[in-house]
C-alpha cells in the first residue's frame, strides 16, 4: 500500500512539473472557484435535506403521538385482533410509513408490520426485540427519535411509549420514509455540481495539455536530454515532429549525441579491453590479491583471496562492502588501524607486511601486504591494494626443518658423544684396560656407528623415494615371502621382549604386484614399531588374506586385492596423532617419552604405499592396541606396465573386530 501511495505521489509530482507558472496558476484560480462554487452548492443541498429531516421528525413524533393514543386503550384491554386490524389498515392507507413495531414493557415484538411476530418467530427460529435504553420506562412521556441509513435511503425511527391510566404498556416503533420529493431534488442539485465541477477540471486539463503538447513539452524534453547528455547518457535522443526553429534546434542536439555516442563507445571498448586484461592478469595469479578504495570498500577481489577468506560460498557478494565486515577476527583486529591510516593519507609508509595464522575456514598462515594506490601525481591515495599469500607450506616447512634439525642434532649428537668417550678412552688408557674392557668399549662405539647409519639411511630413503626422478618396476610377488623374511628378523628381539609374533596368511594366496625390497621396508617399518610400543606378554600378529566380494566392492575397482594387516596390543595412538602419525619427523614417543626412534618410518611407509597405488590407513586404541592395513591388487598377466596399474582409493572400511578377534 505505502508503495502504491509513493508511486501515485511521484507521478503527480511527474505531472505537475510538466506545466509553466502560467498554467499552474490558472489551475489554481480554477480549483478554488470550482470548489467555492461547489462547497456553496452542497451546503445549499445539507440545507435542504437538514430542513426535510426535522419536518419528517415532526412528522413522525406527530403520527406516532396519535397512534399511540388511539391504540393504548386497546393494548390495554388486550384486545389485539383490534390493534391489529387498525394498524394494517393505518399501513396500507399511506406511503409514509415503512415498518410499524409493537414491543411490550420488556421490549420484546409481540406485533409488527410488514411482517408478524408469528412468521418471524417460525421462519427465522430467533426472538426479536426493541433495545432500549434501561431508563426508557421511568422516562417515556416523550417520543424517541432517531435515524438511520438504508440501502433504500435514510429512516426516521420514532419510538412512543404506550400508556394508559399511567401505566406504562410497552413502546410502538415506526419508521418513516423521507419526502421523496425532497429526495429526487437532493440527489439531483449534487449530480448537475458534480457535473459541473468534471466537466470545468476537464477542460482545464484539455487546454494544459494542449498547451504542454505544443509549446511546453519540446522545450522539457530538450532540457532533459541536455541533462543527460551532461550526465554521460550520449544514447539521449529527441523524436519529435516539429518544424521552424525549434525543430532546427532538436535535429542538432540529436547531431551531437549521436556524435558523442560514438566517441564514448570507442573509449568503452579501450576500458573494458584493458579492465579485462587486469582482472584476467589478477583472477590468474596465485597470491590472494583485494583491492579497497579510500572508503575500504572491496573494488576487485580475486579467486585465491575467496578461497583464502572463505568466500567463495558466502551468500553475501563482498564486493562493494567494507572489506573488515567480512575479514576474519585475527586479520581484522590486526588489519583495522593500519587500513584505516593508510586510507586517510595519515601512514608514512606506502606499504606493510603481516603475518597472520588463521584458524576458519581451515588452519593456515597467511601473509599480508598492503601497499598503496596513488595518483598520477603520487599525491593523494586512490585505494589500497592488498597481497595476500598462502605461507602454510612455507611455515609448516620451516617448523619441519627446524624440528628435523634438532632432532638430528640430538639424535647425532649422543651416538658421536658415545663414540668419542669410548674412542678417546681407548687411545688413551687402552693399555691399563683388559682385552674384556676393551670389547665391550668397541662394542659400544659399534653400536653408536650403526645407529648413526639407521638415521642417515632413513633420510636418505625417504628422500629417495619422494623424488619423483626415480622410477620402481613392480613384478609379480608371493607376498609370504617378504612376511616370513620379516618375522624371522624379528624373532629374537620379539623373543627377548616376551612379545608373541603370530603370522595368519592364507593358505594359496594369489601373486600380487609390488616391488620385493619396498614391501619387505614396509613391513620391517610396521613390525619393528609394533615391537617397540608392545609391552611385554603382548602380541604382535601380522595378516594376508584376498578380499571376498563385497569387501573388494568398497573399495571402487574391480581389481581383486589381498589385504594385509599388521596388529599390536600395544599403547595405540591417541586420536588427534592418528592424522600426523604419517608426516616426517612425527614421533608418538615425543607424548610418552620412553622410546627412541627418528620419526621417518611410518613417513618412509606412506611413500612406499603410495608407490603401489593404494593407501596406508590404521585404527587405534589407546590402551588396546593398533593396527595397520593396505591393499594390493593381484597380479593379472595382461598388466605389462606401470601404467596399467590399478588405482585403490583410500577406504575407511575395516572389520571392527580386527583388534578383537586377535585377542
Amino acid at each position: 500500500m505505502l508503495v502504491l501511495l509513493k508511486t501515485i505521489r511521484e507521478a503527480i509530482a511527474h505531472w505537475w512539473s510538466e506545466f509553466t507558472l502560467q498554467t499552474r496558476l490558472m489551475a489554481a484560480a480554477t480549483l478554488i472557484v470550482s470548489l467555492l462554487m461547489s462547497g456553496l452548492t452542497f451546503w445549499a443541498v445539507n440545507t435542504i435535506q437538514e430542513d426535510a429531516r426535522l419536518n419528517d421528525t415532526r412528522f413522525g413524533r406527530d403520527l406516532g403521538i396519535l397512534l399511540a393514543t388511539n391504540v393504548s386503550p386497546l393494548i390495554a384491554e388486550n384486545n389485539l385482533r383490534e390493534v391489529a386490524r387498525f394498524s394494517e389498515r393505518f399501513f396500507d392507507n399511506t406511503s409514509s410509513v415503512r415498518y410499524m413495531l409493537y414491543a411490550d414493557k420488556d421490549g420484546k415484538i409481540f406485533f409488527g408490520l410488514p411482517f408478524w411476530q408469528s412468521e418471524v418467530q417460525n421462519s427465522l427460529t430467533i426472538e426479536r426485540r426493541i433495545q432500549l435504553p434501561p431508563d426508557y420506562a421511568s422516562n417515556s412521556e416523550l417520543p424517541m427519535i432517531r435515524q438511520h441509513r438504508t440501502p433504500n435511503g435514510e429512516v426516521t425511527d420514532v419510538f412512543v411509549p404506550l400508556t394508559q391510566g399511567g401505566k406504562y404498556l410497552g413502546v410502538l416503533a415506526i419508521g418513516i420514509n423521507p419526502n421523496p420529493t425532497v429526495v429526487t431534488s437532493s440527489h439531483l442539485t449534487r449530480d448537475v455540481t458534480i457535473a459541473v465541477f468534471v466537466s470545468i477540471w476537464v477542460m482545464v486539463i484539455l487546454g494544459g495539455v494542449i498547451n504542454a503538447l505544443t509549446i511546453t513539452q519540446p522545450i522539457k524534453e530538450l532540457v532533459v536530454g541536455v541533462k543527460n547528455i551532461a550526465a554521460g547518457n550520449f544514447n539521449q535522443r529527441i523524436d519529435l515532429p516539429l518544424g521552424g526553429e525549434l525543430g532546427e534546434l532538436i535535429s542538432s542536439f540529436n547531431e551531437m549525441a549521436e556524435r558523442l555516442e560514438s566517441y564514448e563507445e570507442q573509449n568503452i571498448e579501450e576500458l573494458t579491453a584493458e579492465k579485462a586484461k587486469l582482472e584476467t592478469l589478477v583472477s590468474t595469479i596465485a597470491d590472494g590479491a583485494v583491492l579497497l578504495d579510500t572508503n575500504l570498500q572491496v573494488i576487485l577481489v580475486n579467486p585465491t583471496a575467496k578461497r583464502i577468506f572463505g568466500w567463495e560460498n558466502s551468500n553475501s557478494n563482498v564486493v562493494g562492502d567494507n572489506v573488515l565486515y567480512h575479514l576474519p577476527q585475527e586479520v581484522t583486529s590486526e588489519l583495522t588501524r593500519p587500513l584505516y591510516q593508510m586510507a586517510k593519507d595519515e601512514s608514512d609508509k606506502e606499504g606493510a607486511e603481516f603475518r597472520v595464522t588463521l584458524t576458519q575456514p581451515t588452519n593456515r598462515t597467511i601473509r599480508i601486504l598492503l601497499t598503496t594506490v596513488l595518483d598520477q601525481y603520487r599525491e593523494s591515495v586512490k585505494g589500497i591494494a592488498m597481497t595476500v599469500q598462502d605461507i602454510t607450506r612455507e611455515a609448516e616447512l620451516n617448523e619441519a626443518k627446524s624440528y628435523f634439525i634438532s632432532n638430528v642434532s640430538h639424535e647425532l649428537r649422543t651416538p658421536l658423544f658415545n663414540i668419542k668417550s669410548f674412542i678417546e678412552t681407548l687411545h688413551e688408557y687402552g693399555e691399563d684396560l683388559n682385552e674384556e674392557q676393551r670389547k665391550e668399549f668397541l662394542e659400544t662405539a659399534n653400536n653408536e656407528t650403526d645407529r648413526l647409519t639407521r638415521l642417515v639411511n632413513d633420510v636418505l630413503e625417504l628422500t629417495r623415494l619422494e623424488s619423483s626422478c626415480r622410477i620402481y618396476h613392480f613384478e609379480a610377488l608371493d607376498i609370504a615371502q617378504p612376511i616370513e623374511q620379516t618375522l624371522r628378523t624379528y624373532q629374537l628381539n620379539a623373543k627377548d621382549k616376551g612379545i608373541e609374533l603370530i603370522q595368519e596368511v592364507d593358505p594359496d594366496l594369489p601373486q600380487v604386484l609390488g616391488h620385493y625390497d619396498l614391501l619387505l621396508q614396509v613391513f620391517a617399518n610396521l613390525i619393528g614399531n609394533a615391537l617397540k610400543f608392545t609391552p611385554s606378554g603382548g602380541k604382535v600378529a601380522i595378516r594376508a588374506y584376498l578380499l571376498n566380494a563385497e569387501e573388494n566392492s568398497h573399495t571402487q575397482t574391480q581389481t581383486p586385492q589381498v589385504r594385509i594387516e599388521v596388529s599390536d596390543t600395544g599403547i595405540g595412538i591417541a586420536p588427534e596423532d592418528q592424522e600426523a602419525i604419517f608426516e616426517r619427523f612425527f614421533r608418538v614417543e615425543n607424548r610418552v617419552h620412553t622410546l627412541e626412534g627418528t620419526g621417518l618410518g611410518l613417513s618412509i611407509v606412506r611413500n612406499i604405499i603410495e608407490k603401489h597405488h593404494t593407501t596406508i590407513n590404521l585404527v587405534s586404541e589407546v590402551g588396546v592396541g593398533t593396527t595397520f592395513w593396505f591393499n594390493l591388487a593381484v597380479f593379472q598377466q595382461k598388466e605389462t606396465s606401470d601404467e596399467s596399474l590399478p588405482t585403490l582409493p583410500e577406504t575407511s572400511e575395516l572389520k571392527s573386530s580386527i583388534t578383537a578377534s586377535l585377542f
